[in-house]
């Protein structure tokens, strides 16, 4: 064996070396462990939901009609029902709204309504309720409603609006992973 290839064999073990040695240091102080598991959250703080949903037959939609008009908030719920997500009887809204569509979700429907409002291409009105109990997010069509998003819009507008944000008072929800829901 040639004195260069053994240099360069002691240089790549040397570099393996080095980049495993990085990682377990960079596991050991990993500064967002305690976060994921909600040890951070004050006592009667809402842990919520920040995940996408894979499907969206995961997300259960109530939509109100806030129009003048009839039937808005039907056509709504069928379009969404067409969609794979899961939908409950529609309803009129006790009030007007005037913009896009008001989406209304609590800590348990974060993720979800992130995923909801890319069917308005970000144009809809996000209401946090902390006190607001399950998973189902409340969706108020207002005047401006044109039509939901295409399946490639909704891509884009997922990638423009980003990931969801914590919100504030609301602490991370543990992270469950799929296999240990069957078990």
């Amino acid at each position: 064996m040639s004195f260069a290839r053994v240099r360069a064999l002691v240089v790549v073990g040397v570099l393996a070396v080095a980049a495993v040695v990085f990682v377990v240091v960079a596991l050991v102080r990993d500064t967002q462990r305690d976060l994921v598991n909600g040890s951070d959250c004050p006592a009667g703080a809402p842990l919520a939901d920040v995940l996408l949903p894979d499907d969206p037959a995961e997300v259960t939609v109530k939509v109100l009609n806030g129009t003048s008009k009839a039937g808005v908030a039907e056509n709504v719920t069928n379009e969404f029902r067409n969609r794979r997500f899961t939908v409950q009887d529609p309803g009129k809204s006790k009030t007007k709204f005037k913009g896009v569509a008001e989406i209304r979700f609590g800590p348990e429907a974060v993720g979800k309504a992130q995923l909801l409002r890319a069917y308005f291409l970000a144009q809809s009105e996000m209401v946090y309720n902390p006190k607001r109990k399950g998973a189902a997010v409340e969706i108020v069509i207002g005047n401006q409603f044109q039509q939901l998003a295409t399946t490639t819009e909704v891509n884009q507008s997922l990638v423009e609006i980003g990931t969801p944000t914590l919100p504030p008072g609301a602490c991370l929800k543990p992270v469950v992973a799929k296999d240990d829901k069957a078990g």
